[in-house]
């Protein structure tokens, strides 16, 4: 049996794409919920208004609009570019266009969220069950990203 028949000489990554295609769907529905929330007042957040855990607080503080954009309007940007990138077309294009914008998108989205945990922490005093969810898929979708970059360089 030769080498190359032993063991695989490169690893299949060819569900990234796919995962950050469900990734980025399940923020926009998360970022278009809390579009919503934000929009109507936030009289259905689904979310504790007491305590620690207070989406209330979080999404009605002024660390919820950045220079008078609502931060839920931005998620909601976000995860549409992110959405849009990562449908396999895109990741299949001769292009680096796409994965450029990948990359600058998930290295913007996980600077900001940086930004919002902070604000949650140490200004807000309080924490959103539902911008932690975004959160989470912001910072899967960077390692997605970055973890098929740095395994699968672009072509020259």
């Amino acid at each position: 049996m030769t080498e190359t028949a032993q063991r695989p000489s490169r690893i299949s990554l060819g569900w990234i794409p796919w995962a950050t295609l469900v990734v980025s769907v399940a923020g926009l529905a998360v970022a278009a919920y809390l579009t919503y929330e934000h929009f109507t007042a936030g009289t259905t957040l689904a979310c504790p208004d007491t305590g620690v855990v207070n989406c209330a607080k979080v999404t009605s503080s002024q660390y919820s609009k950045v220079l008078g954009i609502p931060v839920a309007l931005l998620g909601l940007a976000f995860f549409v570019g992110m959405t849009a990138l990562s449908v396999p077309p895109m990741w299949r294009t001769s292009s680096p266009w796409p994965g450029r914008l990948r990359v600058v998108g998930v290295l913007t989205g996980v600077v900001f969220v940086c930004y919002l945990i902070w604000a949650e922490l140490f200004q807000i005093n309080a924490i959103c069950l539902w911008c932690t969810v975004v959160h989470a898929l912001t910072l899967v979708l960077f390692a997605l990203v970055i973890i098929r970059l740095a395994l699968v360089p672009p072509a020259s």
